[in-house]
């Protein structure tokens, strides 16, 4: 986060690259940045797993996400709330995972927003039987995932539920034994 695309701030790519280069884990980055075709296929060089970038910050995503993919990491296009998926159904041939924001990006401990379902299911049918993921991020919790999971969601981001959780490792099992029986 840049303080520029959303009101908040996280780390600069600096940090980023220190994180990523330590990690003992893949490294899925979500951009939430204004200059994101440029900056982009920097943290794919650096050996990020997966870059997604926001559909809303870039001038070039069709060729932001073929560079992504070219350096070696999964390229994702994340969509906001106000966002139509249909102006972005055309980039099926360069995305790995399209990520359906389910809270307006930039905070954390944000509300579910429910009616993000339909644009799930909506996405889903855009995919079809193509090996793309279908993430969502935004309020998932124990209460959530599996209303995530029946709208198509496939891939899931809980950051509130599983830091403020007494047991953060017994939480994610929890959310991925939800996210299982449906």
């Amino acid at each position: 986060m840049d303080d520029k695309f959303v009101p908040n701030f996280t780390w600069d790519f600096s940090a980023a690259e220190l994180i990523i280069k330590g990690s003992p884990i893949p490294v899925d980055a979500h951009l939430m940045i204004s200059d994101v075709d440029r900056i982009a296929l920097d943290y794919a060089a650096i050996g990020t797993a997966s870059v997604t970038i926001h559909a809303e910050a870039s001038e070039t995503p069709r060729a932001t996400l073929q560079a992504i993919r070219r350096a070696g990491a999964r390229s994702g296009l994340a969509i906001k709330p106000g966002t139509e998926i249909t102006a972005y159904q055309d980039l099926l041939d360069a995305v790995d995972m399209f990520l359906i924001m389910t809270v307006e990006p930039g905070f954390g401990g944000q509300s579910f927003m429910m009616e993000m379902m339909d644009k799930v299911a909506q996405t889903r049918k855009i995919i079809g039987d193509r090996p793309i993921w279908l993430q969502v991020d935004g309020g998932i919790s124990l209460d959530t995932i599996a209303i995530a999971c029946e709208a198509g969601a496939d891939t899931f981001v809980a950051g509130s539920a599983v830091f403020n959780s007494s047991s953060p490792a017994e939480m994610v099992k929890m959310l991925r034994h939800r996210a299982s029986v449906v």
